[in-house]
């Protein structure tokens, strides 16, 4: 059985994003957080996970029931690019995924994080997608 975590990290589940959605431990970068987030919506059921993440400011009008919803089938992530700068980060990937009929789509996006309080939330991103 494949335990690699749903991320494509190449690491086991327990030691990715597992333990950022279980509440164990915080996501110390804004890698790890993006990474989690993925996980989150690939897995389903997550979504008090995602607004807990997600910047209070730019989260109005998001419900974890919402969140919780999976609408596609998340296959593969791919990390670009990443920057971390004091309190500010910015993470840059392409994440595969197949739609509701069935065709398979690239989502890109230019993640923004920023950390408060010790901890990273994701502020929002520029998003693209097209056709695989």
């Amino acid at each position: 059985m494949d335990n690699h975590c749903i991320c494509c990290s190449k690491k086991p589940f327990a030691d990715c994003c597992a333990r950022f959605l279980g509440g164990t431990q915080q996501a110390r970068t804004p890698e790890q957080l993006m990474r989690s987030r993925y996980s989150a919506y690939a897995l389903g059921g997550h979504g008090d996970y995602l607004l807990r993440t997600w910047f209070p400011a730019t989260a109005a009008g998001l419900t974890a029931r919402e969140l919780s919803q999976r609408s596609c089938e998340w296959l593969r992530l791919e990390v670009l690019a990443k920057q971390q700068h004091g309190d500010k980060g910015l993470v840059e990937f392409r994440a595969r995924y197949r739609d509701d009929k069935g065709q398979e789509q690239v989502m890109h996006e230019k993640s923004v994080f920023q950390r408060s309080g010790g901890r990273w939330f994701y502020v929002g991103g520029e998003v693209s997608s097209a056709p695989a």
